[in-house]
């Protein structure tokens, strides 16, 4: 039997992005979004208000970087959410994570995370169902410690998940199936 629950304002699970810019004086903003996506391939949609300093700063340097959180950065990953760059300017310095720049674009790279995408800003969409930013991502980097046989491998990543329904995040390490061929056997 199935019970009703009340609606939360997303599904399960949620990536963990780490959404990273330059500030005016070249330091370095970062920011928790968990409401974002791959809209088609090689573009990216973050659901943000204009009223993040991450914005602002995207649509002056036209870049920002996208880095998936994981299991052992999961404090300053959340330290990233609660804290607004808009209120405490150096809270990345604060954090303790060191970042480089990008290859590509003008934005840094959380060097703690294991995994970025390097995005030029298209543009923002402010609609009744505010979509936010859209990004092309024109680089992919993982760290040499996700890499097998020169290959990213996921469960190595120890990526977070957020959960909208309780507040929690979760691990996603396992490999359980292999996309558009498990399926196959029904056929």
């Amino acid at each position: 039997m199935r019970k009703k629950i009340n609606i939360t304002e997303g599904i399960f699970p949620m990536p963990v992005l780490m959404i990273a810019t330059y500030n005016e004086d070249g330091s370095v903003n970062v920011m928790n979004a968990a409401w974002g996506t791959m809209q088609e391939r090689g573009h990216v949609a973050l659901n943000l208000t204009e009223s993040h300093k991450t914005v602002q700063n995207i649509k002056a340097k036209g870049a920002f970087t996208v880095s998936i959180a994981d299991a052992d950065h999961l404090v300053e990953a959340d330290y990233f959410g609660v804290e607004s760059g808009n209120n405490v300017p150096d809270k990345f310095a604060r954090s303790g994570l060191t970042a480089g720049k990008a290859e590509t674009v003008d934005a840094p790279v959380i060097n703690e995370f294991p995994l970025c995408l390097e995005c030029e800003f298209v543009e923002y969409q402010d609609n009744e169902y505010g979509c936010g930013v859209i990004g092309k991502v024109v680089n992919v980097t993982a760290d040499e410690r996700v890499m097998v046989d020169g290959k990213l491998d996921m469960s190595l990543v120890n990526a977070i998940a957020f959960d909208p329904y309780t507040h929690g995040y979760y691990k996603v390490t396992e490999r359980v199936g292999e996309a558009f061929k498990d399926g196959l056997k029904l056929k």
